[in-house]
């Protein structure tokens, strides 16, 4: 049975420095009929859990510390028994968000998660956060950005703890080189391409 990639969006308000944003997200299920691994929990789990539809969660994945990424990750946590990765970087982020518990794993460069039939491994890519992190999975031809690439360009810079040349450097040494036909799943808003992105990195 081929794993495939499944979307739910999820809409809330992302808070940081201040200030209030309201946002739709997009969680990413990645699996079979059977296990399916969760990319971002964000705002409320009740969505989140029906789009995994009573399957084997293996993993909540978190590509970065931001509260519109993790407000659900330990409701989803309790709803499904599945452990919580999240880059070690970020754990600053998390603290405000969830101060009485802790992520379950690190997510660092190199990470492997297997789920079905595909393999997804972790891509460092820090910039928007210091933590922010991709997960490519070369057999569906996909990575996984978060907030660092989207449709349109690099992700936002300019509060607390991101930074443009480190997300630039990011993308170019670590996405860039991935090939040109890789669909770029982001944290919000339409898919993009590798290649379709090539001229939106300055």
């Amino acid at each position: 049975m081929r794993a495939r990639v499944e979307q739910a969006v999820v809409s809330g308000v992302f808070s940081l420095d201040g200030q209030d944003f309201d946002v739709d997200n997009n969680v990413w299920l990645v699996g079979d009929d059977d296990e399916v691994l969760v990319i971002d929990a964000p705002h409320d789990a009740a969505p989140i859990v029906e789009a995994i539809g009573g399957r084997r969660v293996t993993g909540i994945v978190l590509t970065h510390g931001h509260n519109d990424h993790i407000t659900a990750a330990v409701a989803l946590r309790e709803a499904t028994g599945a452990p919580i990765w999240l880059n070690p970087a970020d754990r600053m982020l998390w603290d405000v968000v969830h101060p009485d518990t802790e992520p379950d794993h690190d997510l660092v460069e190199g990470t492997r998660f297997g789920v079905g039939d595909v393999q997804l491994h972790a891509l460092h890519t820090p910039g928007h956060s210091p933590g922010s992190t991709c997960l490519h999975a070369p057999d569906l031809r996909t990575v996984f950005t978060g907030d660092t690439l989207f449709c349109g360009g690099p992700g936002a810079t300019g509060r607390s703890f991101s930074d443009k040349p480190t997300i630039l450097r990011s993308i170019t040494d670590r996405l860039m080189t991935l090939h040109g036909d890789t669909v770029v799943r982001t944290g919000h808003g339409d898919d993009t391409t590798i290649h379709a992105e090539l001229g939106n990195i300055s």
